[in-house]
Protein backbone atom coordinates (compact mmCIF):
# COMPACT_ATOMS: atom_id res chain seq x y z
CA UNK A 1 0.00 0.00 0.00
CA UNK A 2 2.64 2.12 0.36
CA UNK A 3 2.51 3.35 -3.62
CA UNK A 4 -0.65 4.67 -2.19
CA UNK A 5 1.09 7.46 -0.38
CA UNK A 6 0.31 9.80 -3.30
CA UNK A 7 0.89 12.78 -2.25
CA UNK A 8 4.06 12.19 0.71
CA UNK A 9 6.90 13.42 -2.35
CA UNK A 10 5.17 16.72 -2.94
CA UNK A 11 7.86 19.25 -1.92
CA UNK A 12 8.93 22.84 -2.22
CA UNK A 13 11.78 25.37 -2.25
CA UNK A 14 12.69 27.91 -0.31
CA UNK A 15 12.07 30.42 0.87
CA UNK A 16 8.35 29.93 2.14
CA UNK A 17 5.96 31.31 4.50
CA UNK A 18 3.95 28.82 6.70
CA UNK A 19 0.92 30.51 7.93
CA UNK A 20 -0.56 29.43 10.85
CA UNK A 21 -4.33 29.81 11.92
CA UNK A 22 -6.17 28.74 15.01
CA UNK A 23 -8.96 26.39 14.36
CA UNK A 24 -12.34 27.14 16.15
CA UNK A 25 -10.54 29.28 18.66
CA UNK A 26 -13.52 31.64 18.82
CA UNK A 27 -15.70 28.80 20.48
CA UNK A 28 -12.80 27.60 22.66
CA UNK A 29 -11.50 31.47 24.18
CA UNK A 30 -15.44 31.99 25.24
CA UNK A 31 -15.16 28.85 26.75
CA UNK A 32 -12.45 30.13 28.56
CA UNK A 33 -13.15 33.43 29.17
CA UNK A 34 -10.55 35.85 27.56
CA UNK A 35 -10.69 39.11 27.88
CA UNK A 36 -12.30 40.91 24.79
CA UNK A 37 -11.74 42.27 22.37
CA UNK A 38 -7.84 41.59 23.47
CA UNK A 39 -6.58 39.49 26.01
CA UNK A 40 -2.54 40.16 26.59
CA UNK A 41 -2.34 36.22 28.24
CA UNK A 42 -3.34 35.15 24.58
CA UNK A 43 -1.38 37.12 22.92
CA UNK A 44 1.47 36.46 24.86
CA UNK A 45 0.66 32.63 24.65
CA UNK A 46 0.48 32.96 20.97
CA UNK A 47 4.37 34.77 20.56
CA UNK A 48 5.76 32.30 23.35
CA UNK A 49 4.62 29.71 20.87
CA UNK A 50 6.74 31.11 18.10
CA UNK A 51 9.58 31.93 20.63
CA UNK A 52 9.89 27.88 21.68
CA UNK A 53 9.68 27.47 17.77
CA UNK A 54 12.82 28.76 17.19
CA UNK A 55 14.41 27.68 20.87
CA UNK A 56 12.99 24.16 21.08
CA UNK A 57 11.50 22.45 17.58
CA UNK A 58 15.40 21.66 16.48
CA UNK A 59 14.01 23.59 12.84
CA UNK A 60 15.58 26.82 11.91
CA UNK A 61 12.93 29.54 11.22
CA UNK A 62 13.94 32.65 9.65
CA UNK A 63 11.64 35.53 11.28
CA UNK A 64 7.62 35.51 12.70
CA UNK A 65 5.00 37.40 13.03
CA UNK A 66 1.50 37.26 14.74
CA UNK A 67 -2.04 38.63 15.53
CA UNK A 68 -4.96 37.51 16.88
CA UNK A 69 -4.68 33.45 16.22
CA UNK A 70 -2.45 33.90 13.39
CA UNK A 71 1.31 33.31 12.70
CA UNK A 72 3.15 33.52 9.49
CA UNK A 73 6.76 32.18 9.70
CA UNK A 74 9.46 32.53 6.93
CA UNK A 75 11.99 29.68 5.95
CA UNK A 76 15.34 29.59 4.09
CA UNK A 77 16.54 26.66 5.44
CA UNK A 78 13.36 24.33 5.30
CA UNK A 79 13.07 21.21 7.17
CA UNK A 80 11.96 17.87 5.73
CA UNK A 81 13.90 18.13 2.39
CA UNK A 82 10.86 20.31 2.01
CA UNK A 83 8.41 17.32 2.40
CA UNK A 84 4.96 19.17 2.50
CA UNK A 85 2.99 16.83 4.37
CA UNK A 86 5.80 16.82 7.16
CA UNK A 87 5.80 20.61 7.30
CA UNK A 88 1.92 21.20 7.27
CA UNK A 89 1.57 18.66 10.06
CA UNK A 90 5.08 18.87 12.16
CA UNK A 91 4.82 22.93 12.54
CA UNK A 92 1.17 23.46 13.42
CA UNK A 93 1.22 20.35 15.83
CA UNK A 94 4.33 21.81 17.36
CA UNK A 95 2.90 25.09 18.13
CA UNK A 96 -0.33 23.64 19.38
CA UNK A 97 1.43 21.90 22.23
CA UNK A 98 3.30 25.06 22.78
CA UNK A 99 0.19 27.18 23.00
CA UNK A 100 -1.56 24.24 25.33
CA UNK A 101 1.18 24.15 27.52
CA UNK A 102 1.62 27.66 27.57
CA UNK A 103 -1.99 28.50 28.88
CA UNK A 104 -2.15 25.52 30.97
CA UNK A 105 -5.47 24.48 29.01
CA UNK A 106 -7.26 21.29 29.88
CA UNK A 107 -9.15 21.73 26.19
CA UNK A 108 -7.64 20.73 23.48
CA UNK A 109 -6.94 22.81 20.73
CA UNK A 110 -5.42 23.10 17.32
CA UNK A 111 -4.28 24.96 14.13
CA UNK A 112 -4.55 24.83 10.56
CA UNK A 113 -1.71 25.19 8.33
CA UNK A 114 -0.83 26.60 4.42
CA UNK A 115 2.56 26.89 2.97
CA UNK A 116 2.98 29.82 0.56
CA UNK A 117 6.08 29.54 -1.58
CA UNK A 118 7.58 33.57 -2.67
CA UNK A 119 10.40 34.77 -4.03
CA UNK A 120 12.75 36.68 -1.32
CA UNK A 121 11.30 40.31 -2.77
CA UNK A 122 7.58 39.23 -2.30
CA UNK A 123 8.05 39.07 1.91
CA UNK A 124 7.61 42.41 2.47
CA UNK A 125 4.19 42.39 0.45
CA UNK A 126 3.47 39.68 2.13
CA UNK A 127 3.87 41.03 5.50
CA UNK A 128 2.42 44.71 4.44
CA UNK A 129 -0.78 42.15 3.62
CA UNK A 130 -1.16 40.56 6.77
CA UNK A 131 -0.28 43.59 9.05
CA UNK A 132 -3.39 45.46 7.11
CA UNK A 133 -5.43 42.75 7.97
CA UNK A 134 -4.09 43.16 11.74
CA UNK A 135 -5.66 46.65 11.50
CA UNK A 136 -8.83 45.41 9.86
CA UNK A 137 -8.99 43.02 12.53
CA UNK A 138 -8.38 45.17 15.63
CA UNK A 139 -11.21 47.86 13.94
CA UNK A 140 -13.75 44.90 13.41
CA UNK A 141 -13.14 43.65 16.96
CA UNK A 142 -13.39 46.50 18.33
CA UNK A 143 -16.69 47.45 16.77
CA UNK A 144 -18.30 44.25 17.23
CA UNK A 145 -17.51 43.95 20.90
CA UNK A 146 -18.29 47.34 21.63
CA UNK A 147 -21.91 46.54 19.52
CA UNK A 148 -22.68 43.91 21.70
CA UNK A 149 -21.50 45.69 25.30
CA UNK A 150 -24.12 47.96 24.14
CA UNK A 151 -27.30 45.02 24.25
CA UNK A 152 -27.24 43.76 20.02
CA UNK A 153 -26.74 40.03 19.87
CA UNK A 154 -23.32 39.05 18.08
CA UNK A 155 -25.69 38.42 14.60
CA UNK A 156 -26.92 42.46 14.87
CA UNK A 157 -23.45 43.47 15.50
CA UNK A 158 -21.78 41.30 12.50
CA UNK A 159 -25.07 42.87 10.11
CA UNK A 160 -24.01 46.36 11.37
CA UNK A 161 -20.97 46.17 10.88
CA UNK A 162 -20.49 44.23 7.43
CA UNK A 163 -19.87 45.79 4.09
CA UNK A 164 -18.80 48.92 6.53
CA UNK A 165 -15.18 50.86 5.13
CA UNK A 166 -12.33 51.16 8.10
CA UNK A 167 -13.26 54.42 7.85
CA UNK A 168 -16.90 54.27 8.81
CA UNK A 169 -15.46 51.84 11.67
CA UNK A 170 -13.74 54.27 12.66
CA UNK A 171 -16.06 56.66 13.52
CA UNK A 172 -18.25 54.74 14.93
CA UNK A 173 -15.76 54.04 18.14
CA UNK A 174 -14.64 57.50 17.99
CA UNK A 175 -18.27 58.46 18.55
CA UNK A 176 -18.27 56.40 21.62
CA UNK A 177 -15.30 57.69 23.07
CA UNK A 178 -12.89 55.15 21.60
CA UNK A 179 -10.07 56.51 19.95
CA UNK A 180 -8.41 53.36 18.21
CA UNK A 181 -5.09 55.07 17.55
CA UNK A 182 -4.48 55.08 21.28
CA UNK A 183 -5.09 51.37 21.70
CA UNK A 184 -1.87 49.12 22.59
CA UNK A 185 0.76 48.81 19.11
CA UNK A 186 0.40 44.99 19.55
CA UNK A 187 -2.94 45.47 18.73
CA UNK A 188 -3.23 47.51 16.17
CA UNK A 189 0.43 45.88 13.80
CA UNK A 190 1.01 42.84 15.54
CA UNK A 191 3.68 40.94 17.03
CA UNK A 192 7.48 39.79 15.71
CA UNK A 193 9.53 36.88 17.29
CA UNK A 194 12.93 36.83 15.36
CA UNK A 195 16.34 36.37 15.80
CA UNK A 196 18.88 38.85 16.67
CA UNK A 197 22.52 39.65 17.19
CA UNK A 198 24.14 41.70 20.20
CA UNK A 199 27.40 42.38 21.30
CA UNK A 200 29.12 41.98 24.33
CA UNK A 201 31.68 43.26 25.74
CA UNK A 202 34.69 41.54 28.25
CA UNK A 203 38.25 41.46 29.16
CA UNK A 204 40.80 39.08 27.87
CA UNK A 205 43.06 38.70 30.56
CA UNK A 206 45.72 36.57 28.57
CA UNK A 207 46.46 39.47 25.84
CA UNK A 208 45.06 42.32 28.46
CA UNK A 209 43.02 43.52 26.23
CA UNK A 210 38.89 44.40 26.24
CA UNK A 211 36.87 42.36 23.99
CA UNK A 212 33.86 42.29 21.63
CA UNK A 213 32.02 39.43 21.36
CA UNK A 214 29.00 38.96 18.65
CA UNK A 215 25.89 36.55 20.47
CA UNK A 216 22.40 35.57 18.91
CA UNK A 217 19.44 35.56 20.88
CA UNK A 218 15.16 35.09 20.09
CA UNK A 219 13.51 38.22 21.02
CA UNK A 220 9.74 39.26 21.07
CA UNK A 221 9.06 42.55 19.85
CA UNK A 222 5.55 44.30 20.67
CA UNK A 223 5.84 47.54 19.44
CA UNK A 224 6.59 46.94 15.78
CA UNK A 225 6.59 50.17 12.79
CA UNK A 226 4.09 49.76 9.82
CA UNK A 227 5.51 47.72 7.22
CA UNK A 228 4.48 49.80 4.28
CA UNK A 229 6.62 52.66 5.56
CA UNK A 230 10.50 53.08 4.87
CA UNK A 231 10.62 52.25 8.53
CA UNK A 232 8.87 49.19 8.18
CA UNK A 233 10.98 48.02 5.16
CA UNK A 234 14.29 48.90 7.35
CA UNK A 235 12.87 46.60 10.26
CA UNK A 236 12.17 43.60 7.97
CA UNK A 237 15.59 43.68 6.02
CA UNK A 238 17.37 43.91 9.54
CA UNK A 239 15.89 40.20 10.35
CA UNK A 240 14.69 38.62 6.67
CA UNK A 241 16.01 38.86 3.22
CA UNK A 242 14.39 40.86 0.83
CA UNK A 243 16.07 40.32 -2.23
Amino acid sequence: MKDREIYSDLRCAPPIIIRIDGRNFKNTLNEIGFEKPYDKQFASAMAGSLELLFTNSGLNPAFSYTFSDEASIVFYDIPFNGRIEKLDSIIPSFLSSAFTLLMELDIPISFDSRIIPVQPDQITSYMQWRQTEAWRNCLFSYGFYTLISEGMTQKQAFQELYGKKSSDIHELLFQRGINIARVPAWQRRGITVHREEYTITGFDPLREKNTVSTRSRITQQWDIPLFSTDEGVDYLKRYITLD
